[in-house]
């Protein structure tokens, strides 16, 4: 070949690679809280219970893997809001501050830049709809606690598809239901008369799962008060749907009305950060497997459309400080744990009244802690006393700023199972990232989670930021 062919087809090659087809359809899974533990602990579980030491979790079969820093503009520790608007919009930001640089600046953000060049959009969670983490796509706020204010961004967001819980600040007091709203403001009304087809709280499931969109349509779900419930819970109570339901109920909708320029759509597993901080190692295992779950849906259209799609499975940062072995020991007894029948948040606390032979019935009934150590009991008779406040001065170090009672009952759960924990907040590790599809193979090596984004954005030619 002469040097003209040559130099020829290199620049041939060039441009083929420079008008690398976007993906038409794209993912954005964000495990809140899901650190590299949290992970392997939940495929471990899942074998163990499977009985089958093959199986994986779906994001682990993913075949891009990655890691990623979580530091935000402030602290080498982040929390969610300034985590969020990193893989948001590509940026660090303060502690507690969404959608702007630490000046104030407003940024532009991946789901703005995808509506914007006509991509249909989702936002899922199970937490509030007006939580950090997917406040930080539509959002521009100082701080993450303004969830009033944050809901109103909602009605101007344009976003098609809009699925969790938080009912509480998008209803006013006239409405009959829960509400945290301290106007008159009433934003479902709002929102229907904007164009959205709204189910609100638990008594609209049924009718969402049944809902067949319309052309043109949008949709908007918030099935709970505050944030949906436990996975765990929700094995017990089904009166609100599944991470995986939303997932696919918006595929269903977002693959329909987005056939010619695709659609974008972020889902938050934001329970497993809670059960981190709660030191609940069964209900963190739960929520990581409902995620893992959603990613199956996902991968489901994946195999319909390989050459169109693109699908990530990141985390903002870990939680709790989750460490697999404890002491001198050298095992995991995650069997310990298929005994446990509800979460520690939100179906623990305050359940201690002062009857300790109630309790303790509860206990067992409940977490299958039956024949305490003495070591055991200490730690539950501990507890107790600090719920009595016979301990004038309790250590939150010990009990953070959760019911003692229950915290008592989670570390026994944990120590059985040979877990422990070294923070009721995040911590500053490193977390995985994996991926599949169209440029998957962009997303992996050592990034910080600024650069997620960043890669995302190139690969489909938007521009965030500020």
């Amino acid at each position: 070949m002469k040097q003209g062919q040559i130099v020829l087809l290199s620049s041939l090659l060039l441009a083929g690679t420079a008008q690398a087809a976007a993906p038409k359809y794209v993912f954005y899974f964000i495990g809140d809280g899901m650190g590299s533990a949290q992970r392997q602990v939940a495929e471990y579980y899942l074998q163990q219970q499977k009985h089958d030491p093959s199986l994986h979790l779906t994001m682990d079969t993913l075949p891009v893997t990655g890691i990623t820093t979580t530091h935000s503009a402030n602290s080498l520790v982040t929390d969610s809001a300034a985590a969020g608007t990193a893989l948001a919009a590509g940026v660090k930001t303060n502690n507690g501050v969404i959608g702007l640089l630490p000046n104030g600046t407003k940024v532009t953000t991946l789901l703005e830049q995808a509506r914007d060049h006509g991509m249909k959009t989702g936002v899922v969670t199970t937490t509030r709809l007006t939580h950090a983490t997917p406040a930080s796509f539509i959002s521009k706020n100082p701080d993450r606690d303004n969830e009033s204010a944050i809901a109103e961004e909602y009605l101007h967001s344009g976003v098609d598809y809009m699925a969790g819980g938080g009912y509480s600040f998008f209803v006013n007091k006239n409405s009959g239901l829960k509400t945290k709203r301290k106007d008159d403001k009433d934003l479902v009304s709002q929102l229907t008369k904007a164009g959205y087809t709204t189910f609100i709280s638990e008594k609209s499931t049924d009718s969402f799962m049944k809902y067949q969109p319309k052309a043109g349509d949008k949709i908007f779900g918030a099935f709970s008060a505050s944030h949906l419930p436990y996975s765990l819970d929700q094995a017990q109570q089904s009166h609100t749907p599944s991470l995986a339901q939303l997932v696919d109920k918006g595929v269903t909708f977002l693959s329909k009305e987005g056939q010619k320029k695709g659609f974008f759509m972020m889902v938050e597993g934001g329970r497993i950060d809670h059960a981190g901080h709660a030191h609940d190692i069964t209900g963190n295992i739960d929520d990581t497997l409902a995620l893992d779950e959603a990613v199956k849906s996902a991968m489901a259209f994946y195999q319909k459309h390989p050459k169109e799609t693109l699908i990530i499975v990141a985390a903002d940062h870990e939680t709790g400080g989750m460490g697999l072995g404890f002491g001198k020991n050298y095992y995991l007894k995650l069997d310990q744990l298929a005994k446990v029948k509800q979460s520690i948040e939100d179906k623990t606390q305050k359940l201690y009244t002062g009857d300790r032979a109630a309790f303790y019935a509860i206990i067992d009934k409940q977490f299958g802690l039956t024949d305490l150590s003495g070591d055991e009991k200490k730690i539950i008779e501990q507890s107790l006393d600090v719920a009595d406040k016979k301990d004038k001065t309790p250590d939150e170090n010990l009990w953070g700023e959760y019911d003692p009672a229950a915290i008592g009952v989670a570390h026994v759960i944990s120590q059985r199972a040979n877990i422990y924990w070294t923070t009721y907040a995040h911590t500053g590790v490193q977390v995985p990232l994996s991926a599949i599809g169209v440029e998957a193979q962009q997303f992996g090596g050592f990034k910080d989670n600024t650069e997620v984004a960043k890669t995302l954005a190139k690969i489909m030619n938007f521009k965030i930021g500020a």
